[in-house]
């Protein structure tokens, strides 16, 4: 997240843009006003007067109908862009097209092609673009705006002034710079222009460490998508999965632009409709789960309730029954028997099928239910041919008994029941993972039952509902009769028609439709949200290093054609069970058919900050590299004791500092509702991309930036995990202007810069170890 511009540029922007703004949406309150007023006098005609007279009516309510429903439906981001070009054309993007009483645009729908330029324009290949500006709204206010310039010796002197977010940080490297930083930014745009311009066909990885505005590409990357493979992406929509809320909320302020209505975004917690898990496991636990042995145990799982009993079925049913004081009693009753082979032989039937779970368990009650029925015409001494075998097996599945034991056999179960059940049972553990867990890989996994569900458990719900499946018979049995309904009310309008004479100028089906109730209209993002098996046209996963085997698992079912952008950075690997190479994460499903672009330039965290980074890099990722930073700061890093530090006062301190930019404070885990709480004044919004001050722990700041940063307790982030080292180098380089760190105890061998050391590695650099627990 680009961090907020401070002083008079931002302030000056906001204050233009929120007047025009409001000049929109008094536009859009006159359109909608007189759309309604067309509407209600077309009503107030009635239906008497000649053919001609009634298709006219009824196209007329059609057309104003859908145009109040289309200008209803823009109230939320009607206006989320706008485009300068070289000749001086300013041009505002929105969701709907408006024109003021002149009848000169002042709003270009999206999808027009004066919008174009918006969505194709690249640091390599801006066309005639000057800048392009983001405009963030909330309700109808203008909350925040940020610049891309492509030209900056084009723009007047008073645009340069208010320029802010990217362009702001490209115009500071131009500036006052020798030829080298020119050649810096152009490298830049051409690393960002090759990953906004990649095809739509295949999987890219953009690798960039802090800095690189790896995000900002891969968003200009999805808007570029979105406009360029419309006709594709539209009707599929795409899927973006963030590394937490927070991300994503950000993301949302700029989706309107990436294609109004096609987005999906998630977190991994939730991808699995109805679940909305936010909790970690602990490390040990998240690698298991994590693990694609998992698939495996969850298999077992299922197969554990497709079962035979031990010897024969036996299943005892009511033959005579009485009413004895209001209440039916059972006066007689016999048993049927299904010998064990006959249910074995039923079951592996119904495993033939390779069918989901329960899907298959129709064909394993209807064999034993056809069983039971012979079994009971033999009793009776009762010849039965097919169609009598047929009714007397539905006629045993009305009893309680019956259900009961073929259920205990063949359990119609959904994928939480299921997977909830595995964790909190001991033996069902045992039976399901004992072949491919160890007994202590088994017990991080066991929890209490009702325990609820962390980010880790999605993957194995997800896998338990495409091994599960849905018995889709009453979904089925809907849409016929649905479907029979929509029939009957064609036929009825095309009579009303051919009676009135107006079959040849109306159309029935979209008579009928237009009377028709089918409930809120779906965007293609609602219905993916809410269908667990859409297949999305194209998927972007930021801070992808993130994700387990599992949770790849999940997110590949989600693009069968393996259309994605993987965005993230290796040496940030926080989770245990996360990601050590990208090879290592998608060959499996891609077997070596992905191709990676790098972002090498750091212009984001000054190089003082990169400096400290770069130390603990060193001693926690020898391997890796950190990119190249080319920004001062404007205050060295600073490393304070927390005995002597008042950290209110700090934070007061550090936000007269940076003005109107945004600080974060980034704790441990075991001490976010401690800091949280101390710091509860200074925190104006519950959502920490409003509020001026946010506390955060490290996974809650990932993908996010701020002007200033202040870590509190590095040994403790060292400590909390196996990759308590790299969450340190996230925390640390999660700032843009300013860096403090309040330590407890001696700052960590690794930090020693910051105490006026060099970061080199000396003789104290082994107490590492010590402090990652290991």
């Amino acid at each position: 997240m680009a961090s907020r511009q401070s002083g008079t540029a931002r302030a000056e922007a906001l204050r233009e843009e929120r007047s025009y703004v409001s000049m929109l949406y008094e536009r859009l309150d006159i359109a909608r006003d007189k759309a309604r007023r067309a509407l209600s006098e077309v009503f107030g005609r009635g239906a008497a007067g000649t053919r001609q007279a009634l298709v006219e009516r009824e196209v007329s309510a059609g057309e104003y109908a859908r145009r109040v429903a289309q200008l209803s439906a823009v109230e939320r981001g009607l206006c989320f862009g706008r485009i300068d070009d070289s000749s001086g054309l300013t041009l505002y993007i929105g969701r709907v097209g408006l024109r003021d009483d002149d009848h000169e645009s002042v709003l270009v729908d999206w999808r027009a092609p004066a919008a174009r330029p918006f969505y194709v324009a690249t640091p390599g290949d801006p066309g005639t673009l000057v800048r392009r500006r983001h405009l963030h709204t909330r309700d109808r206010t203008v909350v925040d705006v940020d610049d891309e310039v492509f030209d900056l010796d084009r723009m007047s002197e008073g645009d340069r002034r208010t320029l802010v977010g990217e362009a702001a940080l490209m115009a500071a490297l131009r500036r006052g710079r020798t030829g080298r930083m020119g050649e810096v930014v152009a490298t830049i745009q051409v690393e960002q222009d090759r990953v906004i311009r990649s095809g739509l066909a295949g999987a890219l990885v953009v690798q960039g460490g802090p800095g690189t505005g790896k995000t900002v590409a891969a968003l200009h990357r999805a808007a570029y998508l979105l406009y360029a493979h419309r006709a594709t992406l539209e009707r599929r929509g795409v899927l973006i999965v963030g590394p937490n809320a927070t991300f994503l909320r950000y993301i949302g302020h700029v989706l309107p632009g990436l294609g109004e209505t096609e987005v999906v975004l998630s977190t991994l917690g939730e991808l699995h409709p109805g679940v909305h898990a936010t909790e970690e496991d602990p490390p040990a636990t998240a690698v298991v789960k994590g693990d694609p042995r998992m698939a495996a145990v969850i298999g077992e799982a299922v197969r554990d309730r497709e079962r035979v009993p031990d010897g024969d079925l036996e299943v005892a049913v009511p033959v005579r029954t009485s009413i004895r004081g209001g209440v039916e009693v059972v006066v007689e009753e016999m048993t049927l028997r299904v010998d064990h082979a006959a249910c074995r032989r039923a079951r592996d039937r119904a495993r033939s099928l390779r069918r989901p779970h329960n899907l298959a368990r129709r064909r394993f009650v209807d064999d034993l239910l056809v069983a039971l029925a012979r079994d009971e015409a033999a009793q009776l001494d009762r010849p039965v041919d097919a169609d009598d075998l047929r009714y007397a097996a539905a006629s045993l599945w009305q009893h309680a008994s019956v259900r009961a034991a073929l259920d205990a056999l063949w359990t119609d179960i959904g994928p939480e029941r299921l997977v909830a059940e595995l964790l909190s049972d001991a033996e069902r553990l045992r039976t399901a993972a004992s072949p491919y867990l160890t007994e202590e890989e088994r017990a991080a996994l066991l929890r209490p039952r009702g325990a609820p569900w962390t980010v880790g458990d999605v993957p194995l719900l997800d896998e338990a509902a495409e091994l599960l499946g849905e018995d889709d018979g009453a979904e089925r049995a809907r849409r016929r009769e649905a479907e029979a309904r929509r029939r009957d009310e064609e036929l009825f309008a095309r009579e009303v028609l051919v009676v009135n004479e107006l079959d040849e100028q109306m159309d029935a089906a979209s008579v009928a439709g237009r009377n028709r109730d089918e409930g809120p209209y779906l965007t293609t993002a609602d219905r993916a949200a809410r269908d667990r098996t859409w297949a999305y046209g194209h998927v972007i996963v930021d801070e992808a290093q993130e994700l387990s085997p599992m949770a790849w698992r999940t997110v590949m079912r989600r693009v069968p054609a393996r259309s994605l952008t993987v965005v993230g950075d290796v040496a940030q690997t926080g989770s245990a069970a996360g990601a050590r190479s990208w090879a290592e994460a998608l060959d499996p499903y891609l077997k070596g058919r992905w191709r990676e672009e790098r972002l090498t330039v750091n212009y984001r965290t000054p190089a003082e900050i990169m400096e400290v980074a770069a130390d603990v890099l060193r001693a926690v990722a020898p391997g890796e590299e950190p990119p190249e930073s080319v920004r001062d700061g404007e205050a060295p890093p600073r490393a304070l004791p927390a005995a002597e530090t008042d950290l209110r006062r700090l934070v007061e301190e550090e936000l007269r500092a940076i003005g109107e930019g945004r600080l974060a404070v980034v704790v441990p885990d075991g001490r976010y509702g401690e800091v949280a709480g101390l710091l509860a004044p200074y925190v104006e919004a519950a959502d920490p991309v409003d509020s001026p001050v946010a506390v955060l722990t490290v996974r809650g700041s990932k993908g996010l930036e701020f002007d200033a940063v202040v870590v509190v307790d590095p040994a403790a982030i060292l400590g909390q995990s196996p990759k308590g080292g790299q969450d340190l180098y996230v925390a640390i380089t999660r700032a843009t202007r300013r860096l403090t760190v309040i330590h407890e105890g001696p700052l960590p061998p690794m930090l020693r810069r910051l105490a006026g050391g060099s970061g080199e590695p000396d003789d104290a650099l082994p107490d590492l170890d010590l402090l990652l627990g290991e």
